[in-house]
């Protein structure tokens, strides 16, 4: 490789020497986005609680190439021990922790009727979804304000702009962690330290799929704005990207919407034929 090619290589390399932690990093956008980080040069943390999946995919990625690392640690996220030693974790086994990436969440039960709801069903939801995210930034911002630098970045979703489009529980969640991460901004910028939050449309997962029942012609075709598009997982873990890297260095308390124009459209009505 001539000295050009390996300027432009390194060039490329966006979150070279940094240590990211990713909730929710065995499968989906986070197996997705830990990839993406490593293929630009952090160290990654998989936190999980599918062990197998977990374990699979941080070694899969240290094989990946001789610059590759990844390590795997247990983590449910409604348990703030589980959050503290995820986080202690990276910082014993690489030093630091420069990226935490809030992303586990469940969808719950696809109860539209608020009078069906159970309340430990919404419950359920707003546990993983809401006090997940809040236990992360606690503890990331814990090792970060020391160091007096840090992007935090959360997964919400175009349910946190919106209503009507799922559950009362889900779209409540999405809410707060748009709302969390705002607030969060506010306090964590004298350190340093930037909180963004990514709002993806609907990927077309299986556990989406089966919520919305809907298959991918479904969910891109009918309710989709931005025709001639798919919304897969790697857009949003590119959006992540944006986020933790220095690309970004002045970006805090954004909502980083990743939607194809849904959540600007009346569906409804609309004067564009």
């Amino acid at each position: 490789m001539g000295s050009a090619s390996m300027l432009a290589s390194v060039a490329m390399r966006r979150l070279e020497g940094k240590v990211a932690l990713i909730t929710g990093g065995a499968s989906g956008i986070g197996e997705c986005t830990a990839r993406l980080f490593s293929q630009h040069g952090a160290k990654v943390v998989i936190a999980d609680i599918q062990d197998d999946l977990g374990l699979s995919v941080s070694k899969s990625i240290t094989d990946s190439s001789s610059s590759s690392s990844a390590s795997y640690v247990h983590c449910d996220v409604t348990k703030e021990k589980d959050i503290e030693n995820a986080v202690d974790t990276a910082v014993s086994k690489y030093g630091k922790l420069d990226i935490m990436f809030n992303n586990a969440g469940v969808v719950g039960v696809n109860k539209t009727s608020i009078i069906e709801n159970k309340k430990s069903e919404f419950e359920e939801v707003i546990n993983v979804n809401l006090i997940g995210v809040f236990l992360g930034t606690k503890h990331a911002a814990r090792v970060m304000v020391p160091a007096r630098r840090g992007s935090i970045i959360s997964t919400a979703s175009v349910c946190g702009c919106t209503g009507g489009v799922a559950s009362h529980a889900y779209t409540s969640s999405k809410h707060a962690v748009v709302g969390l991460t705002k607030n969060t901004a506010v306090e964590l910028g004298r350190y340093g330290i930037r909180v963004n939050c990514v709002s993806p449309y609907v990927v077309a997962t299986p556990l989406a799929k089966d919520f919305f029942r809907l298959d991918d012609e479904g969910v891109h075709g009918i309710y989709s704005n931005l025709k001639g598009a798919k919304l897969e997982p790697e857009d949003v873990a590119n959006a992540a990207l944006y986020l933790a890297s220095d690309q970004s260095k002045y970006v805090s308390g954004h909502n980083l919407v990743v939607d194809g124009g849904f959540t600007i459209t009346n569906s409804g009505f609309t004067v564009f034929g």
